[in-house]
């Protein structure tokens, strides 16, 4: 019998003890978080609710002109603990219509609306109407926390501008 091989890092600068997961949560672990309070999504929403994430919506109408931005604030505020992060998605049936979504990261300890900066690459202007579902949120466990955002755009409210 000969040795047992010496398991090898995916990445080299990542010790070989070290284990690299990611950890996607799922509707009854989003469920689950947000009724213990350690989550806050405000208002919730059940058919905002999907598998894997939550999908945020547009607080006010707006029309996405052919080849411009246009922030759009969220209805929900959002209240990550240290120990989860969120990825935001464009929902792909504004994405089919040419709706690119620029930005897309959510610290840990994030506090407040979410500015969603929204590009029309499309043909024909898009209307987005109030309470529309346009962006998911995709929450993911962060190992070994230690540390919460503290930034500038804590506990913003509405749509905020570059500071």
């Amino acid at each position: 019998m000969g040795s047992k091989p010496k398991r090898m890092s995916p990445t080299p600068w990542v010790p070989s003890s070290i284990s690299l997961y990611t950890m996607i949560l799922s509707s009854s672990e989003i469920v689950r978080r947000l009724h213990d309070g350690d989550l806050v999504i405000e208002p919730y929403h059940a058919a905002s609710q999907q598998p894997a994430s939550y999908d945020l919506r547009a607080c006010e109408t707006t029309v996405l002109p052919r080849g411009e931005c246009r922030l759009v604030a969220s209805i929900e505020r959002v209240e990550l603990p240290e120990d989860l992060a969120g990825t935001l998605r464009c929902r792909s049936s504004f994405a089919r219509r040419g709706v690119l979504l620029g930005g897309g990261f959510v610290d840990p300890g994030f506090r407040g609306h979410l500015t969603l900066c929204l590009t029309n690459a499309g043909r024909e202007e898009i209307q987005v109407q109030e309470g529309d579902r346009v962006v998911q949120i995709v929450l993911h466990e962060v190992l070994n926390a230690d540390r919460a955002y503290a930034g500038r755009y804590q506990d913003s409210v509405g749509v905020v501008h570059t500071r």
